[in-house]
């Protein structure tokens, strides 16, 4: 009986692997071409840094707005990737504020890609419901760890301090915005530490 799942001849495995690394490298041209306020680099300009031809470009991303969604997810999970880790180290309460201030963060790298993003948020991209759910139950996490340790309030839902955030972040380009959200974020952190209310 042949075993379909270990039958692909060793030939193509180098060459999986050498797609996964063109596909690494336009990932980091487009995300450094992005952080350094490039908007509007053209697809065979992040070929080129990547060191891939342009047709290695459309095979991982078929289109321009195909590698903008992949930064942003990029971008999203790598923010909540190392939450579980942090954990089991530090207080909930703090990492928790460590998150909200890398979310105030993402918002200032996002500004570079505004244009961009607007037209996915215009296509009906899922790239955004997506990174929504991942970001809350990231805060969802922390909250039920700083809960558990008794921390953290049990009566505010990660959904209502991801609201928060979001209007303040939305706010962003507008002068004196930064500091007015890191704030907003101790204050944020400030009200989940209090005991809540008595009903």
């Amino acid at each position: 009986m042949v075993d379909y799942d270990h039958a692909t001849p060793p030939a193509d495995r180098p060459l999986r692997a050498q797609a996964r690394r063109n596909r690494d490298a336009l990932l980091g041209a487009a995300q450094d071409a992005f952080a350094a306020g490039e908007a509007d680099i053209r697809v065979e300009e992040i070929a080129r840094r990547a060191g891939v031809g342009v047709g290695t470009f459309y095979r991982h991303f078929p289109t321009r707005e195909a590698i903008v969604e992949a930064v942003y997810d990029e971008r999203v999970r790598g923010m909540c990737a190392g939450v579980p880790a942090l954990l089991a180290t530090d207080p909930p309460h703090d990492v928790l504020r460590a998150f909200l201030e890398q979310l105030i963060q993402h918002a200032v790298d996002s500004r570079s890609m505004a244009a961009a993003l607007k037209t996915l948020m215009d296509l009906g991209s899922p790239v955004f419901n997506r990174g929504r759910v991942t970001m809350v139950d990231t805060i969802g996490q922390l909250m039920a760890a700083g809960v558990a340790a008794g921390t953290i309030r049990a009566d505010i839902t990660a959904d209502t301090v991801f609201r928060a955030m979001g209007g303040v972040c939305a706010s962003h380009g507008q002068p004196g915005w930064e500091n007015a959200a890191r704030e907003v974020v101790r204050l944020i952190c400030d009200g989940l530490r209090h005991t809540a209310p008595r009903s």
